[in-house]
């Protein structure tokens, strides 16, 4: 059921209603340039264009990383530890940070955090997920091909995977 509503539609954007509309979002969410970007087109689409001229939003964006207000370098750096203390690896970061529009070279710090900080993060899935060590019983080999799955899906190395779905409950298992 849709529901009509007695409110107007929002404005068509100008420059400045433009500027303030992506200053509310960079002040709500934490964005890199490209999602920020897309985010621009996409309000223009919905709301058209008032103004002289054709909307830059490239200025705007690139405005924006000057004054620090979108940094992708900091938000690679903020995303790999939420994805070390969630429990995923590097693999899912690297997807994570391609698809947010993040190059390779704001990317690299994050990614070698991500990898310095392996172990921790397969720690942290299997905890979470109460796999191998954490468990509260024996898996099954149904169950350890489960937990497999889990691991690679998180982005996982298949070695680091298999030495927590094998380990028993209780098992302490060596940083190598």
């Amino acid at each position: 059921m849709y529901r009509i509503s007695n409110k107007p539609p929002p404005p068509a954007l100008n420059e400045e209603r433009l500027r303030d509309l992506a200053l509310r979002y960079v002040g709500k969410y934490a964005t890199s340039r490209a999602k920020l970007s897309a985010y621009l087109n996409r309000k223009i689409r919905e709301r058209n264009w008032d103004d002289a001229g054709q909307p830059d939003i490239e200025a705007l964006v690139n405005r924006f990383s000057e004054l620090g207000y979108v940094n992708d370098a900091q938000f690679a750096d903020a995303r790999s530890h939420s994805f070390i203390r969630r429990g995923y690896g590097k693999r899912k970061l690297d997807e994570n940070l391609r698809s947010a529009g993040i190059e390779f070279r704001d990317a690299a710090s994050a990614l070698e955090h991500a990898t310095m900080s392996e172990f921790a993060a397969a720690e942290n899935l299997a905890r979470r997920k109460r796999i191998g060590p954490f468990a509260q019983s024996k898996a099954s080999e149904e169950k350890k091909r489960k937990n497999l799955q889990t691991f690679l899906r998180a982005g996982h190395r298949w070695e680091i995977a298999c030495r927590f779905v094998n380990a028993d409950p209780g098992e302490f298992i060596e940083e190598i």
